[in-house]
């Protein structure tokens, strides 16, 4: 449990500050890149908490991070081919691919409660981050307004991911 506990505020703290430069020096690139990886991060411990999880309502809350976060990166996806992005790999977009991997293999250590504990722990503290990440970055970083217009439209959708999180996190024990 400790070892998510540690992965996790570096992941996100480096989702708070891409490659240590300000919002106006993030490329729209850069920002796909991040976006696709935070939402796919999300989407491995959804499928992991779907199959592994102890009660039906984390089961049935990974399985809705494995649909919404799929969704999100196909509209991501759909929005760079239109505008002909390639996104760029980064640190912090690197940083937070081995931040997941790590809260996988994590979270694949445990079982039963201890699991759901460590799962939705982990879904209020990314989810926070990346509505921060959102707001403080990525938003005000975005040149392109289709992209800034799309992040702008996908946040209310990670606000009520986080509100379900720690709905569910006060009635884990």
């Amino acid at each position: 449990m400790k070892h998510v506990a540690t992965a996790v505020p570096l992941a996100l703290a480096v989702l708070m500050a891409p490659a240590a430069v300000s919002a106006q020096a993030i490329t729209d690139a850069q920002i796909a890149a991040i976006v696709v990886t935070a939402n796919q991060v999300d989407i491995d411990a959804g499928k992991l908490a779907s199959s592994k999880g102890s009660s039906e309502a984390v089961k049935a809350f990974g399985k809705q991070m494995v649909t919404d976060h799929t969704g999100v990166n196909k509209q991501a996806g759909d929005l760079v081919a239109k505008l002909g992005v390639k996104p760029e790999d980064n640190p912090t977009a690197q940083s937070i691919k081995a931040g997941g991997a790590d809260n996988v293999r994590a979270l694949s250590a445990l079982s039963g409660a201890a699991f759901d504990k460590a799962y939705v722990d982990h879904e209020v503290a990314y989810h926070q981050q990346v509505l921060d990440a959102i707001d403080k970055t990525l938003v005000p970083g975005a040149q392109n307004a289709e992209l800034k217009a799309l992040l702008v439209k996908v946040r209310p959708a990670f606000a009520a991911h986080l509100q379900h999180a720690q709905d569910l996190q006060k009635t884990i024990k």
